[in-house]
């Protein structure tokens, strides 16, 4: 088996870090912050993923699970380092490089033996291009270094489920050798491989997330001329996601896509498209598509009070931006949240999981007994099991 170490602890890093330990390779996760690192030592998740915690705590009790704040104790080892911070939206729409760059630095002048980096993070074509300068550039040993491209596709509340039933794990290597080596570590999951050059495989994570994204616009533009039509969406979806050539999964119609990944993910893809005088309109479109459907939902909250919310209790049911995360970041409800607010309405919101929201009671009945009118955001499974039928809701999502 495999020493590894991974940089970054957040959604991917310990996701990765823990799956790596659990298919037998002993993996040290590199986190800066020391509270932390010792609530990750003590096996408690900072995120909410189903099995995750389990797992940490098993590979932690086998040994084969660590968690540091020295990149020299996690790099002294290491045959392979994980890159797996954050890749944020910057101002422009491009990918923020500035955590990539950082943890291209800091193994350039912590490692002392020969290494493979693997780039998990998500990132623009040419980005494996220039950690490897980055590292080449500011390496303080004699040591040969290869950078290799193996990009996530986890969906945020079933990354364990996903991460050993995927359909696919890529790897992008300049060398058939290195890249032999990459695969032969994954080699327990037993999921299908596709190898290719490091260009091809940042391209396939953007490519993916933004043919997923713009599905996702695609049946809500639907929805909405269904609505003025008379026709059922949902019967719509399911007749035309029994195309094999299309497919049902991302066909559910609702309030748009949120969280971590596909609003950054399609805006840097698009920026890349401006950039290289090559636009995606079709992206760029799915992106519009997608914050107008929000702006239509709050437009018929308003409509119901004749545009006159000041002083009216509104109930909002579900604040991650899908179930069984506790993920706010670019969610729907954070944006109804701020339009009613403005408008002087009070917001009374209740999630499974997100508690740290002033706006946040602490059952569903305290929302259902007070509101004037319900907001169904996100679907949680529990709230299927509550009898609407003496309340005013507007059903952001549905329940299939």
């Amino acid at each position: 088996m495999t020493n590894i170490a991974v940089i970054g602890t957040g959604y991917v890093g310990l996701v990765t870090g823990v799956v790596l330990s659990e298919i037998g390779h002993t993996v040290t996760c590199i986190d800066i912050d020391e509270q932390k690192v010792r609530t990750l030592k003590a096996g408690k998740s900072p995120i909410y993923e189903l099995g995750l915690e389990e797992l940490m705590v098993k590979n932690i009790e086998a040994n084969r699970l660590h968690f540091t704040t020295r990149h020299q104790e996690a790099f002294q080892n290491a045959e392979m380092i994980f890159i797996a911070v954050g890749t944020p939206q910057s101002g422009s729409g491009a990918a923020d490089l500035t955590y990539i760059q950082q943890a291209a630095k800091d193994i350039a002048q912590h490692i002392m033996d020969d290494v493979i980096v693997v780039v998990k993070s998500t990132v623009p074509v040419g980005t494996n291009d220039l950690i490897e300068s980055i590292i080449n550039e500011n390496l303080q040993s004699n040591v040969a270094v290869n950078v290799v491209s193996n990009p996530e596709f986890l969906r945020e509340g079933h990354a364990i489920h996903d991460t050993f039933h995927g359909d696919r794990i890529v790897i992008g290597a300049e060398s058939e050798e290195v890249g032999e080596v990459v695969e032969q570590l994954f080699s327990p999951l037993k999921l299908p491989i596709v190898r290719t050059n490091r260009r091809s495989a940042e391209m396939i994570k953007y490519a993916a997330n933004a043919f997923l994204a713009t599905k996702i616009s695609y049946i809500n533009e639907i929805a909405n001329l269904c609505e003025k039509m008379g026709a059922n969406v949902l019967d719509v979806a399911d007749g035309i996601g029994l195309d094999h050539r299309i497919g049902r999964a991302f066909l559910s119609p609702g309030l748009g896509y949120g969280g971590s990944c596909f609003p950054k993910d399609t805006e840097a893809i698009a920026y890349l498209g401006r950039e290289h005088n090559s636009p995606l309109t079709i992206v760029e479109s799915a992106i519009k598509a997608n914050f107008r459907q929000r702006e239509l939902f709050l437009q018929k909250v308003l409509n119901y009070f004749n545009d006159n919310v000041e002083g009216i209790t509104i109930g909002m049911l579900g604040l991650a931006f899908k179930p069984n995360t506790d993920d706010i970041r670019e969610a729907p409800s954070l944006y109804l949240i701020a339009e009613l607010e403005k408008r002087g309405a009070l917001v009374k919101a209740y999630d499974p999981v997100v508690k740290h929201l002033k706006q946040c009671v602490e059952t569903v009945d305290d929302v259902l007994n007070s509101a004037s009118a319900i907001l169904l955001v996100t679907e949680w499974e529990e709230f299927s099991e509550y009898d609407f039928s003496k309340n005013i809701v507007f059903w952001g999502r549905n329940f299939n």
